[in-house]
């Protein structure tokens, strides 16, 4: 036992000691480098966003070693804040950590409370009803769901935090029920056997209720649809550069073939395991 919490003890010291030498580093690139004396808030936002995206990525690869590199990114630019804050006394690192820690803390009241729960549902929703009254009654449900958020993952977000406050339907099967109706409801807008929208306007806004209750079916029955919907991007992808692959083989460039012949190696695309 002792053993195992001189092990642990040791790991969290030379945790804290990495964590330092990067806070030190950031303080001398700060002080010392062109570039990064030159940054702001502002001007690291859109940095900040790309290498989000890079880490998403590499979790989508499963690729451990591209994401540890992710995650540095990620670190340095939270620092990175911090540091410029902290120059005008707006706040520090410390204070960003013992925000989160304060705020982990009172938001889990089954773990340093008294409070019980059950099972994950409750979690989630005691988290949602801790958060709308730290605002002190001035916060809504959905106000906590970025604006900017991508349309799909916003649609999830919404989704679940009306669930969080106890509005979600009960089955499954009224979910399905709904989808129906939504593609019932496009289709009366939308003309598909000419491939013609009889009322642009209403024929999107009823394909946009579709996508939302086929995302809300999605997260009823525990699908994330935002990396369904990249999975199979990414199919897609391969599939696709396979098909111009095969067409070069031939001397060829897809302009030069038929939908039929490009059917062929879209066909054997699937049959080929690195493109499934």
């Amino acid at each position: 036992m002792n053993q195992d919490f001189n092990n642990l003890t040791e790991k969290r010291q030379a945790q804290l000691m990495a964590f330092d030498r990067l806070l030190t580093i950031m303080d001398e690139l700060r002080e010392q480098c062109p570039w990064d004396k030159k940054q702001t808030i502002e001007s690291l936002r859109h940095l900040t966003i790309e290498e989000t995206y890079e880490l998403s990525d590499a979790i989508m690869e499963g690729d451990m070693q591209e994401i540890k590199k992710e995650l540095g990114d990620v670190m340095l630019h939270l620092v990175f804040y911090a540091r410029i804050a902290s120059e005008t006394n707006a706040f520090d690192i410390s204070d960003v950590l013992h925000g989160i820690c304060e705020k982990l803390i009172h938001r889990h009241p089954h773990i340093y409370g008294d409070v019980k729960v059950e099972n994950e549902e409750q979690v989630k929703q005691n988290w949602e009803a801790i958060k709308l009254k730290e605002g002190g009654g001035n916060k809504t449900v959905l106000g906590g769901v970025p604006a900017s958020l991508p349309a799909l993952v916003k649609a999830m977000r919404i989704q679940e935090k009306a669930k969080g406050a106890g509005f979600d339907w009960e089955e499954k099967t009224q979910v399905w029920e709904k989808v129906e109706e939504e593609l019932e409801e496009f289709k009366m807008e939308f003309n598909v056997v000419d491939n013609e929208a009889i009322n642009v306007e209403k024929a999107e806004a009823e394909f946009g209720d579709l996508l939302f209750s086929l995302v809300n079916y999605a997260r009823f029955i525990n699908i994330n649809v935002e990396t369904a919907l990249e999975r199979t991007n990414r199919k897609f992808i391969k599939r696709f550069n396979y098909l111009e692959a095969r067409a070069k083989e031939q001397g060829k460039t897809l302009q030069d073939m038929t939908l039929a012949e490009m059917d062929v190696y879209w066909e054997e695309a699937k049959t080929v395991s690195n493109y499934h």
